[in-house]
């Protein structure tokens, strides 16, 4: 039923210089192939860190407005639908947001064609998502009624889906610079920019609680138009492109371990959430939401290597060198590691002041701010290990990935059983489901690391140990810092954390291979 392709472990084309017989491969290339790749980790890396910059900068002005001009009811009845629609255009673009390099890379056909392929077949895949859910509105509103164009959000799938696979195509040509553009510049701030248009007071035709929807299609809209344009720039027209629908079928079925795994991982950032809107009160979702936003800043930053560290790994293994693609992996896990942590510490010890940035209503989401942000770094080397995975064992990882899901479902709800009969405040059980997922998240990082560690033949495994002292140096730093104003803590103490725990990565963390993550020219 799970049977794994032929030739699970190299990709062989006709560009291949290695065996093609299909088997394993263990010939490492030369030391400056190796070292190349890592340069292009590195540039790729440099771009993501800095489009993470970005996104953070632009991310809080929305939740500042969203919190403090909308308030939790709104916010929980604009998270849930969202999480239903996004979890539907997820499923659309079927695996293509990292399966297109494979793509790419075993095909002699024109590459724009086959980009046209991934569209097109995507666009089918939104259109079935979006009529069911337009003919199921309630899926998406639960807890609230339906009014004005509520029923048609769905028509906002065709938008993510295309510009997901947009930007995987300019991935694969190392154009990253579009991505950050695109998810970190025109998306975020048009949300922005529009939730504060739409709150404003002279805007008769349009409530509150349609504003930060409103918001977020626009946003999808603008993001769309940024991903094709510079795809119609770099790939071109499809001149002499003809749909063939028993090869974009073939495309889809082969595709649907990918997808499901893609969405296995996206689904555990949203099970949480979608758990405790079945116990909570909106309000209480709303605050969940805001947490969870905050703690979704440095998964941006994990999940933003996928688009450069997809190419690197089908090149390597299409000429058989799993050795270094066991070294890539563990390299990018430890740059994600050691910034989702340094991360993590930069807001969680002052989490109250950041949770209040919101509004006061907000704080009590604290506990839950604190497990999210654990759960990010603990995830890191899970979705790095997947990378390699989806290409080498797409069944064994899904299967995987749905044992960490289930896993986590059943934690939530018996921690939320557990804060109900407990009569603890409601808030508790908003902490309780992001320690499910923390957990969840480390059983899958543990499994996922020692199964490709022996389907490639060496280890694989982003920790250092320096971590732990400079850990040390950042709490107490920040422990430190709380004893400050609270404008004072966010403004000094969290770039003093951040500084005390760089510095102790940079002195004795890093080896020079680490070192060229900062290097302008590699």
């Amino acid at each position: 039923m799970f049977a794994e392709p032929p030739g699970k472990l190299l990709l062989t084309t006709s560009g291949s210089t290695g065996a093609r017989s299909g088997r394993i491969t263990d010939a490492p290339e030369p030391d400056a192939k190796e070292t190349e790749d890592i340069a292009a980790l590195a540039k790729g890396g440099r771009t993501n860190v800095f489009g993470f910059l970005l996104r953070l900068a632009a991310r809080l002005p929305f939740l500042f407005i969203a919190g403090r001009m909308y308030g939790p009811e709104a916010l929980g009845r604009f998270a849930y639908a969202i999480l239903v629609v996004e979890f539907a255009a997820q499923l659309a673009t079927l695996g293509l947001r990292r399966g297109l390099a494979e793509q790419l890379s075993r095909t002699k056909r024109p590459h724009v064609h086959v980009v046209w392929d991934g569209l097109l077949v995507s666009f089918f895949a939104s259109a079935v998502a979006a009529i069911i859910l337009i003919s199921f509105p309630q899926i998406m509103f639960p807890n609230s009624e339906i009014n004005g164009l509520d029923r048609f959000l769905p028509l906002v799938i065709f938008t993510i889906a295309g510009a997901d696979i947009a930007l995987a195509a300019l991935a694969y040509r190392y154009d990253i610079a579009s991505t950050v553009r695109a998810r970190a510049i025109v998306e975020p701030w048009t949300i922005s920019l529009a939730a504060l248009w739409f709150a404003l007071p002279f805007m008769p035709f349009f409530s509150l609680r349609d504003g930060l929807i409103l918001s977020y299609v626009v946003s999808m809209v603008a993001a769309l138009v940024a991903s094709l344009w510079p795809l119609f720039r770099s790939y071109g027209l499809p001149k002499g492109w003809r749909p063939k629908p028993l090869r974009i079928a073939a495309l889809a079925r082969r595709n649907m371990p990918l997808a499901a795994a893609d969405a296995a991982e996206w689904g555990s950032r949203r099970l949480d959430l979608a758990i405790l809107g079945l116990f909570a009160s909106p309000a209480i979702v709303g605050i969940y939401y805001i947490a969870q936003q905050v703690a979704s800043l440095p998964q941006k930053l994990k999940t933003s290597f996928d688009p450069i560290l997809g190419p690197v790994i089908t090149r390597n293994l299409e000429e058989g060198n799993l050795k270094a693609i066991a070294g890539q992996v563990s390299q990018v896990g430890f740059w994600i590691i050691a910034a989702q942590i340094g991360i993590a510490l930069a807001l969680a010890i002052p989490g109250e002041a950041v949770m209040g940035l919101v509004g006061p209503n907000f704080v009590g989401g604290t506990g839950a701010l604190a497990f999210l942000l654990a759960a990010e770094a603990v995830a890191a080397t899970a979705v790095v290990s997947e990378s390699v995975l989806v290409y080498v064992a797409r069944h064994r990882n899904l299967l995987i990935s749905l044992s960490m899901l289930l896993l986590q479902a059943g934690l939530s709800v018996a921690f939320i059983q557990i804060c109900m009969r407990l009569g603890w405040p409601p808030l508790f059980q908003a902490a309780s489901v992001a320690a499910a997922l923390m957990v969840a998240l480390a059983y899958a990082s543990l499994v996922k690391a020692i199964f490709l560690s022996k389907l490639l033949g060496a280890p694989v495994n982003g920790w250092r140990w320096t971590l732990l002292i400079a850990v040390a140096a950042g709490t107490i730093v920040g422990v430190l810092s709380t004893y400050l104003p609270e404008w004072a803590e966010l403004v000094f103490g969290i770039p003093a954390i951040l500084a005390s725990y760089a510095l102790v990565i940079w002195k004795w963390g890093f080896g020079p291979e680490d070192r060229k993550l900062f290097k302008m020219k590699s």
